[in-house]
């Protein structure tokens, strides 16, 4: 169905007869197409990606693999199954791309071959597989999969007689970590290490014990040990922040750490000479944010050092270049993704920006890139006026060609609103905060808007300037729309995020607030027709600001914490807040907790209040919207609760609930609008 209305879309342009722009609308994000997981042949020639759309039957995103010539020709779907493709690698020869994709059994591993164009499936696994990497010879493949392990058992049940219809059985758990948001119930088992041959055949478990064995994987030059990052220690439940790199012999299944200090060790990458390890980390001092610094030590542990110490920024998606005298690395600055190269002697040289687009709701950083060893690099690349397109630089470019445009279509014939970019003042320390104003279509500056404050999420995250869908709906409903990047958010250095350490929501308040005044003092916005709205920690913020002032017309409390007693040990991530969040456990420092609960303050909101929620949230569970619900009731100021059923943490995740979630903001927000003047 979603491709009859795309080539219905198609021809009404190719014929003229949708030369009237017109603005975005809720259906627009049905046909919204994005770039994901790009993966460039060894010798630079051809790019594997995974095409990303929205099913409007099913209500869900879905994925096939597309390649495409790097000069951006030949482009074309990798295969003929219609079915979820993703994982892709390709071989060291170039020859060959492994991939996953669903079948009726399950996920299971594929192999293409380039050459033929043939596609087979090589395994028959219980569970799905991750983390796909190549032997260096081409002729196994690694990967991580779940393997069971069974549930405690308390109480030797009597047996029911035949056909009787008791009860369920209960379920038993005695796991710290147990449940996850977006996923439930988490089954009890541990993430082992397996090697396949690459032709297909018998797949071998490489590690055991009662320990998590998963992300990155990287084979030694030799194929004798894989590279990867857990923890094995006795108490790894509860030492949750800190994990190590080890190594795991091939044949004989030995594990070896080749790190042990106090903090996380991550995505260990192997030199293609083999004489390095590359890997990111940091020694944890326990606070709120810590920048992830790049580290490289001799493959067999020694000579450990960070090389990114003079870049205050956090290191992700390491590669190393082909001489195996530097890495390529992405960062985000000032709310930007970027590509950069360091050398072993610590020289940055930035390479690319406009990283992301894979976040189609809302404008966070996301998105990937990948090296040929040659140096030239496919990445994922954003603006506020598209999601995520392929691009591709030269191994001595300096400017990036986008070698995809898979929403002309659709975004050619949609009038969008202008985003710009604003910096202003701290009134609490004079710090410079950044921000972005998204205008309605056809914006008139001698015209007054109402003025949206959009709060981010994290709250150690960062919004920049890259496509959202929501604040392009926003938009198209004439409003102006202000999303900032209050203090405790990523891409301005570790102080800067670190500043809600036993302190949130804190000065990050003043932050938002003076973006408003300053925007109002720009004629940008108005003081009589302020709104706001945010989810999660912008839920958080949103609720904690018309607790502090009445100078909103109406605000969207969306999945926020309004008790932080109460919510930390419910969600599904209740092991984690003690002293990086606030000193101690709840019941060792309510007075603490309490204060910066949004709760401490309900009884000065006079705002209307629409407070929404997905029914299924493990991270923000329900309870908590009910809470300023509940008291918003009871103190009769106008609200209204809106729970959506089948939707976590992540609303976005279903189209329909994205849609959902704008509808309603902008359904109770225009309740108190007032004309455009």
């Amino acid at each position: 169905m979603k491709n009859y209305i795309f080539l219905f879309v198609l021809v009404l342009s190719t014929f003229g007869l949708n030369a009237q722009k017109t603005n975005f609308s809720y259906l627009d994000v049905y046909d919204l197409q994005y770039v994901s997981d790009p993966q460039i042949s060894p010798n630079g020639d051809w790019v594997v990606y995974r095409r990303m759309g929205f099913d409007i039957m099913e209500d869900k995103a879905t994925g096939n693999l597309w390649m495409v010539k790097s000069d951006g020709s030949q482009h074309q779907k990798l295969t003929s199954r219609e079915e979820s493709e993703s994982n892709a690698t390709w071989s060291p020869s170039g020859n060959q791309v492994a991939f996953t994709s669903n079948t009726d059994e399950g996920s299971e591993i594929f192999v293409f071959w380039i050459g033929s164009g043939k596609i087979a499936k090589i395994s028959q696994l219980p569970f799905s597989p991750s983390s796909l990497t190549w032997s260096p010879d081409g002729k196994q493949l690694a990967f991580s999969m779940n393997v069971e392990k069974a549930p405690p058992v308390l109480a030797k049940m009597p047996k029911k007689p035949k056909d009787a219809k008791w009860a369920d059985s209960p379920r038993i758990t005695d796991r710290l970590y147990h449940e996850a948001d977006g996923r439930g119930y988490i089954a009890p088992g541990f993430n082992h290490i397996f090697t396949i041959p690459s032709s297909g055949g018998a797949v071998r478990q490489i590690t055991s014990g009662d320990y998590h064995h998963r992300g990155t994987l990287s084979w030694s030059a030799d194929g004798k040990q894989i590279f990867f990052s857990g923890n094995r220690n006795e108490d790894w439940e509860y030492d949750f922040r800190n994990s190590e790199v080890y190594t795991v012999n091939v044949d004989d299944g030995s594990i070896k750490a080749l790190t042990e200090r106090n903090g996380p060790d991550t995505n260990p990458v192997v030199s293609p000479n083999g004489k390095y390890i590359a890997y990111i980390g940091f020694e944890d001092k326990v606070q709120a944010y810590q920048v992830r610094q790049l580290h490289v030590m001799n493959s067999d542990g020694s000579n450990k050092h960070v090389i990114s110490n003079t870049l205050d920024r956090g290191v992700s998606n390491i590669v190393w270049n082909a001489k195996s005298d530097g890495l390529y690395f992405s960062y985000d600055n000032n709310g930007n993704s970027k590509i950069a190269h360091i050398s072993l002697s610590g020289k940055v040289d930035e390479l690319a920006d406009n990283i992301g687009g894979t976040s189609i709701g809302r404008p966070y950083a996301g998105g990937s890139f990948t090296v040929s060893k040659g140096g030239t690099i496919a990445f994922t690349q954003t603006r506020p006026e598209y999601p995520s397109e392929l691009a591709i630089l030269g191994p001595k470019g300096k400017t990036p060609s986008k070698i995809t445009a898979l929403n002309i279509a659709l975004l050619d014939y949609k009038n969008l609103g202008k985003v710009e970019e604003v910096w202003y003042k701290s009134t609490f320390d004079q710090r410079d905060i950044q921000g972005w104003v998204v205008y309605p279509p056809d914006y008139d500056p001698n015209k007054k808007y109402s003025f949206l404050v959009e709060n981010h999420g994290g709250p150690i995250l960062n919004y920049g300037d890259r496509f959202s869908a929501e604040m392009q709906l926003y938009a198209a409903n004439g409003y102006i729309v202000f999303y900032p990047n209050p203090r405790g958010s990523t891409s301005y250095g570790e102080e800067f995020g670190n500043l809600l350490f036993n302190n949130y929501p804190g000065e990050d308040y003043n932050d938002v607030m003076d973006g408003v005044d300053y925007c109002i003092s720009k004629g940008i916005a108005h003081e009589d027709q302020l709104f706001v709205t945010g989810g999660s920690a912008g839920g958080i913020m949103s609720a904690w600001m018309i607790g502090k002032n009445n100078r909103f017309e109406a605000a969207v409390v969306a999945k926020p914490v309004m008790n932080w007693i109460s919510k930390t040990l419910v969600a599904d991530n209740y092991f984690g807040y003690a002293n990086s969040r606030y000193p101690g456990q709840p019941w060792e420092n309510f007075e603490g907790y309490w204060k910066f609960s949004p709760l401490s303050l309900v009884g000065n909101i006079e705002t209307p209040t629409m407070v929404l929620v997905g029914m299924d949230d493990l991270r923000t569970p329900p309870s908590e919207a009910k809470q300023l619900y509940h008291a918003l009731k009871l103190r009769k100021v106008e609200t209204v609760l809106v729970e959506i059923p089948g939707a976590s943490h992540g609303i976005a995740n279903r189209p329909s609930n994205l849609i959902t979630k704008i509808a309603h903001t902008l359904a109770w927000l225009d309740k108190y609008k007032k004309p455009i003047e």
